[in-house]
């Protein structure tokens, strides 16, 4: 993620490289899927020493031995199979919805361009799959030196599982028990892209899950539904947030998200009642209020013909939503900056530092207070904690002034926040665990929603019969009024858009969980202290599971079924996360991107920018783009209303009328019917 770049910049300040920061602090595995450099021009698809073979009879990928395959043995490439459509790195914004010549998806030099891209990407790919690149061997010599290590007691016993970490081994003789597929890493650079999309190529390798090894430190990479409903729902009590609640403490404290164990679930008890129905409904309104800010801002711009920067518009969108529905305050960053709105970003900008970094310089004592960087940190989160204390105590305030009949749908007028809720209900927590609580859901609540935004428009930038549909169920059913409620069940295709996207760019891409205890995914035992990543974004895109995995097609699920979650959908589908664990704000979050999508496509039109930077992921807790979204918006061309015009008609005595008339018309000629005379009859 970038420094604030004007005011555009701003908005996509995130926690955008949080889970990179992950892997390089165990070592660097920020670089680990490209060991070393491309060669200068790869072998072609037909000399290449691995047999990538495409069937057009089945989309499926077939890699029927990987799983069960000892982490010593190189997989057998003649066993993989890729599907045969597109799956680009990048996302490219010359697309257009007008069908303008050299400037759409359709136009068939981009896609020539991306296939040749794509060829050439697997082509490298395969060559190193098949050379070993990505294969760790077993050590043959760590198995004696272990053996003489397990005679000396429990330090040997410490000795022997250190030695196992370094050399990759999981110190039983081998063929004595299943072992996980193992693929290596280096420091090399990871060329770029977005670390989720090598994971998938691995996960075509490897299979459903495998172990990332590099140096003294492994993660395992779980793409399988059922060992991820295992993880999330099953055994959950196994499992922690592991580095991430490491990471988040020093902005989240012991919020929600990464709170564990007990004070987890004390929390989650006491914020979960918040999110009620009646809360909800309000929240309606406020959606629909914000958006139409917005929309406010974007008809000037469509007015002077200027393109925007939509990215960093929906992060303020939504922090400005997050405000007032978490704890009653305006932020109003679409209008205008201020001093908390820069301090949020600072923040959120030094979380990205720290994810990128190797080093942890800021948990050295003098660094905080030479470091410029630090200080302006610091200062930063001050005053956010600042402000947050001076409003929980004007909550506290009037929640002691009113006369308080608390019960289940409790809302209060004047500030319907959570905030207010979690004080009205006697909620006996410090200042301190609730501006955790606020600050949690601050981040987490206006960093996903903007992200599902961005890439929601860029999709439907892409596809003029999708956004045709769209505007025709919002013009039916909303008109120009603001959404409410009853209207969220009604908005079918527009929530179907929502799932859709959601799918293909899920927030976040990876969920992180650490093993608490032994355990056994699949059928491969594992440790306690395993770090696990479950990609979504392989979960999402898998073949075997989506037919035609990569379009987006809003109406894959009926319109009239339930929405797809990640029950109904058998954990192929993680869009909120899955099991006790699963995100509060699912509702909130869909209806709030439903109304906006909504409320945006009724009144403009959205193409990628003439000129515009191509489309290129970055990732860590949501998917951002490298360089924002530059969209054209023009003012949506309504139809044309025919009105009805009356025509004479002559009639003659005892004919039928030549087209139906409205009763009331009918009765007003009946007389002049009778006598033979000319009748009036209106014509469509």
């Amino acid at each position: 993620m970038r420094e604030k770049k004007g005011r555009e910049g701003e908005g996509r300040v995130a926690f955008s490289n949080l889970l990179p920061f992950i892997i390089f602090s165990a070592s660097s595995l920020f670089g680990l899927l490209n060991p070393k450099p491309p060669p200068p021009s790869p072998p072609s698809m037909a000399s290449s020493t691995t047999n990538l073979y495409f069937s057009s009879s089945s989309p499926f990928l077939q890699f029927p031995h990987l799983h069960s395959q000892s982490h010593h043995q190189r997989p057998n490439p003649s066993f993989v199979s890729l599907p045969s459509r597109r799956r680009s790195l990048r996302c490219f914004s010359s697309s257009s919805s007008n069908g303008t010549p050299g400037r759409g998806e359709d136009d068939p030099t981009v896609k020539e361009v991306e296939r040749i891209l794509e060829e050439k990407r697997r082509a490298q790919l395969a060559a190193r799959i098949a050379s070993g690149d990505f294969t760790a061997q077993r050590s043959g010599w760590s198995s004696v030196v272990k053996s003489g290590l397990s005679k000396l007691g429990p330090p040997g016993k410490l000795l022997e599982e250190l030695l196992s970490r370094l050399t990759g081994d999981d110190g039983l003789p081998e063929g004595e028990q299943l072992e996980i597929p193992r693929a290596k890493g280096s420091l090399g650079a990871v060329g770029g892209q977005a670390f989720f999309l090598p994971l998938y190529e691995l996960f075509v390798t490897y299979g459903g899950i495998f172990r990332l090894t590099f140096g003294p430190k492994s993660f395992l990479i779980v793409s399988d539904p059922t060992i991820a409903k295992h993880i999330l729902r099953d055994n959950s009590k196994a499992y922690s947030k592991g580095i991430l609640a490491e990471i988040l403490e020093f902005v989240m404290g012991k919020g929600l998200i990464p709170a564990d164990g007990e004070m987890w679930r004390v929390r989650r008890r006491a914020i979960v009642p918040a999110l009620h129905q009646k809360y909800v409904a309000a929240m309606i309104n406020l959606f629909g209020e914000a958006s139409y800010r917005l929309c406010k801002k974007l008809d000037a711009a469509a007015s002077d013909g200027e393109d925007v920067e939509m990215e960093s518009l929906f992060s303020r969108l939504t922090l400005d939503i997050i405000g007032k529905a978490v704890f009653n305050y305006e932020f109003d960053s679409l209008t205008y900056d201020n001093g908390i709105v820069e301090a949020v970003y600072t923040v959120l900008r030094e979380a990205e530092m720290r994810s990128t970094s190797p080093i942890p310089t800021w948990e050295i004592p003098i660094w905080k207070d030479i470091s410029p960087r630090q200080r302006k940190a610091t200062e930063a989160l001050k005053l956010i904690n600042d402000t947050l204390d001076n409003l929980i105590a004007i909550c506290k305030r009037m929640v002691e002034q009113e006369e308080l009949q608390f019960h289940e749908e409790y809302m209060n007028e004047q500030d319907p926040s959570i905030l207010h809720f979690l004080l009205a209900s006697g909620d006996d927590v410090s200042s301190k665990q609730l501006r955790d609580d606020l600050m949690t859901m601050l981040i987490a609540g206006h960093e996903t929603s903007a992200a599902v935004l961005t890439w929601t428009f860029y999709l439907l930038s892409k596809e003029p019969g999708v956004v045709a549909k769209l505007q025709e169920e919002v013009d039916s059913i909303l008109g120009d009024r603001f959404p409410t409620i009853e209207d969220m069940k009604k908005l079918k295709y527009t929530t179907r858009v929502i799932n859709e996207s959601l799918r293909l760019y899920p927030q976040p891409p990876v969920l992180i969980r650490r093993s608490l205890e032994d355990d056994v995914l699949g059928k491969y035992p594992i440790k306690r202290d395993e770090d696990i990543f479950i990609s979504v974004w392989n979960l999402h895109r898998c073949p075997k599971h989506w037919v035609d995995a990569d379009s987006f097609n809003p109406e894959r699920w009926p319109l009239d079924g339930p929405n797809p979650n990640e029950t109904n959908q058998n954990f192929s589908y993680l869009p909120f996360g899955g099991g006790p664990r699963k995100c509060v704000g699912d509702m909130f979050a869909t209806f709030e991107t439903v109304v906006a999508t909504a409320m945006l496509i009724r009144r403009f039109n959205f193409q990628m920018a003439l000129g515009a930077p191509p489309v290129e992921m970055t990732t860590g807790a949501t998917i951002h783009t490298t360089k924002g979204l530059k969209m054209t918006v023009t003012h949506r061309t309504m139809p044309p209303i025919i009105p009805n015009l009356e025509m004479k008609i002559l009639r003659v005595d005892g004919d039928q009328p030549l087209d139906s008339t409205p009763s009331t018309v009918r009765r007003s000629i009946s007389e002049e019917d009778q006598e033979g005379e000319v009748s009036t009859a209106r014509m469509p």
